[in-house]
């Protein structure tokens, strides 16, 4: 392509070279540049791109966009931008042909049931006929492609590259999270979202790599309802009015409110061994009971939710009670069948907020006993440490503490600064530093109806130690188990 074709939405000013150079790929990674390619400087949290200004045009860079000042020889183009993150949001959606146009897509943000929901979203629309990729948290999903994700919301580059591929292999739909750090770095900048979703919001990635405060946070939050045809938004959460504030699209609400468009009412908990979950009635702008095979209030409101959404494309109530009935997502309340006597679960709940949300969820199911198998990362604020300790230790009967991605730390360092929240309440526990013990320690143990969780992985599939990522998936350990091998 001609470099002017792709500045054509943006504002910029050319250096030095021409505008009309020929440009054959686009790169933001160094490591990736080729022949005649245009390298977009972008600055990292780590690493800024304008200090490999100069080696990129050994490798072949024709043509640089810039924020900052850079010295490459005169041959090179150098186009100077406010902002090169939105310039290449704006650039790799036209280099891919904006595929984003030809799909329909469904961005969903808040801090909790974003992964959830998309799986949900997906699983009502391929049953109704669609085609459906998927980007998120835990992979990105393209036909028959698997591809793991390093971040929530990819690079600008990478979404438009997914967005091309789902084109390509046929897909009419695609839904994806949209994580605050993503509307913020502008990586959904360049299309139009066919439907923006707010699920909830509470204080988190606050920090200096991340917000500022929580109204920062909640402010790249509304960046999406700025960039959507229509949004639909939880109107139970306090802050809702805060996040959509000058929003540009039409809203629709959800929740369990008598002003929402569509509610949620008459829930009643589903309990059987090795079985949880929760029926209630769809009112509002549709009618339909429902029944989800995941416990919890906050089950209600994701496939509330999704039902939201779905209701635009005119699928059918019955397909939508199917489809909700057989969405799985890996290591969200993902149930494992080991005895016909307790539920054993996996869940990611890998912070104080996510595992306070999930236990006070189970407790209300009566269990016996309610088991919590946990660790901590390495590395990482001690004081999360403490404090999940502490939650566990308030709700749960016995939690069970072991590794989690100890990283660079020893593993008993961490599990003291577990225990010593612990010890703000009169909750057991016992500590098995190797995690795979630990779970043939709570399936061995298991009573009849206990619920047992084991928190912290989810969808993760290693263990980090020392700086080396071992396998670890809880969900082969856990048949390796069934099958009576000895941990």
């Amino acid at each position: 392509m001609i470099l002017s074709s792709l500045l054509s939405r943006i504002a910029y000013t050319c250096f030095q070279g021409k505008e009309d150079t020929e440009i054959s790929n686009i790169s933001f990674d160094s490591r990736k540049v080729t022949k005649n390619s245009l390298f977009i400087c972008i600055k990292g949290a780590v690493v800024d791109g304008h200090n490999f200004a100069k080696e990129v045009c050994t490798r072949g860079a024709v043509a640089l966009v810039v924020e900052d000042d850079v010295d490459v020889p005169e041959n090179v183009t150098v186009i100077k931008v406010n902002n090169s993150r939105k310039a290449m949001a704006y650039i790799s959606a036209d280099y891919f042909g904006n595929p984003g146009d030809q799909l329909k897509v469904i961005g969903i943000t808040g801090t909790k049931g974003k992964t959830t929901t998309a799986y949900m979203v997906k699983s009502i629309l391929e049953n109704a006929g669609h085609k459906v990729g998927l980007i998120g948290t835990i992979e990105a999903i393209i036909g028959d492609k698997i591809i793991k994700a390093n971040n929530t919301t990819p690079e600008s580059y990478i979404l438009q590259e997914y967005f091309s591929e789902m084109v390509k292999s046929g897909c009419d739909c695609a839904v994806m999270e949209v994580s605050s750090q993503g509307l913020m770095l502008h990586r959904t900048d360049g299309f139009t979202f066919e439907i923006g979703i707010f699920t909830n919001i509470e204080p988190d990635h606050i920090g200096p790599n991340e917000h500022k405060d929580f109204e920062d946070y909640m402010h790249c939050k509304g960046l999406l309802f700025k960039q959507c045809k229509l949004g639909i938004v939880n109107i139970d959460d306090k802050h809702t009015l805060d996040v959509i504030k000058n929003h540009t699209c039409h809203i629709e609400t959800y929740g369990f409110s008598d002003n929402a468009d569509l509610r949620a009412e008459n829930t009643h908990l589903v309990s059987k061994p090795g079985y949880l979950g929760i029926s209630y009635t769809v009112a509002g702008k549709i009618s339909m009971d429902v029944e989800i095979d995941i416990p919890g209030r906050f089950s209600v409101y994701n496939s509330l939710t999704a039902i939201a959404i779905c209701r635009h494309f005119n699928i059918d109530e019955e397909t939508i009670k199917s489809a909700l009935k057989v969405a799985k997502v890996k290591g969200r309340i993902e149930m494992i069948k080991v005895s016909e006597d307790f539920t054993l679960m996996i869940d990611y709940a890998h912070n104080a907020m996510a595992l306070e949300s999930l236990l006070s969820t189970l407790r209300d199911y009566n269990p016996k006993r309610l088991v919590c198998m946990f660790g901590c990362g390495g590395n990482r604020s001690k004081l999360r440490r403490y404090e999940m300790g502490e939650v566990s230790g308030r709700l749960a009967d016995l939690t069970v503490i072991t590794s989690d991605n100890p990283r660079d730390e020893e593993p008993q360092a961490i599990i003291d600064d577990i225990i010593f929240g612990i010890l703000k309440t009169e909750g057991d526990f016992l500590e098995i530093e190797d995690r795979k013990k630990a779970i043939e320690y709570v399936i061995h143990n298991g009573q009849p109806g206990d619920i047992i969780v084991l928190a912290g992985k989810g969808h993760e599939d290693y263990q980090e130690i020392k700086g080396v990522k071992r396998h670890l998936d809880e969900r082969e350990v856990i048949a390796d188990i069934l099958a009576g091998k000895k941990m």
